[in-house]
């Protein structure tokens, strides 16, 4: 028996797909990032001289201030911001602009980690790869849906955000040696839950999730070759 879904999507089907990046002035990177009715702004400030009290000066430091659309931040919204952090942290060269903070301004989850990557490129900060992010719903009838609006969220029983990393296509900068020749993981980056679900719908999850990720991996790069070809 096939789901429903009002829009007329199947289970495993994503909504459209949508990226504009050096959107903003003042940021050193910017973009905007849609899937269906749903879309975010990332913008990144930096590397600037300097890190964050309690940080490593010898490695770069990367803070994420979430802005909620309306009222003040709360504890959710720090959460969010620690899980942003660490996502950022571990697709970053680190290593590359010692002691300098650079600034992630972003709000909504999974789109904002797909923003923030994004945002990232076009400020130019060396990356050891993308991440492509991903949400995974289970429906009060059992079934799993990827990508779910904003009636659906309504009608869920438990959500798995899920980032994965795509190494197919490399950020780097040109001439740079790092990261060459270090194997990448195919796993997850970052997965939270909320709600409940069975171990088995989580790795279904999972396993619906990453298949998902190839056509967020091609439409990256699409997006991606668009813009060089259009600098160019």
């Amino acid at each position: 028996m096939e789901i429903d879904r009002e829009d007329g999507r199947t289970p495993n089907q994503l909504r459209p797909l949508a990226c504009s990046r050096n959107i903003l002035h003042r940021p050193h990177g910017s973009a905007s990032w849609s899937q269906g009715d749903t879309k975010v702004l990332a913008a990144v400030y930096g590397p600037k001289a300097g890190t964050k009290k309690n940080e490593n000066t010898e490695k770069a430091c990367f803070e994420v201030i979430w802005k909620p659309k309306s009222g003040q931040i709360g504890k959710v919204e720090k959460e969010y911001e620690m899980i942003m952090k660490r996502t950022i942290q571990s697709i970053c060269v680190l290593t590359v602009n010692p002691n300098t903070t650079t600034s992630v301004i972003i709000q909504l989850l999974p789109c904002a980690i797909n923003a923030a990557c994004a945002a990232l490129v076009d400020a130019g900060i060396p990356m050891k790869h993308l991440a492509v992010a991903i949400c995974c719903c289970l429906a009060d009838n059992g079934y799993l849906v990827l990508d779910p609006n904003k009636l659906e969220e309504k009608k869920m029983l438990a959500f798995a955000y899920l980032v994965f990393p795509n190494t197919t296509l490399s950020v780097l900068p040109e001439g740079s040696s790092v990261g060459e020749g270090e194997p990448v993981e195919h796993g997850i980056i970052t997965s939270v839950t909320h709600g409940v679900m069975s171990v088995d719908d989580y790795f279904l999850c999972v396993e619906n999730g990453r298949a998902a990720t190839a056509s967020l991996s091609a439409f990256f790069r699409k997006n991606f070759q668009q813009s060089s070809s259009k600098a160019g």
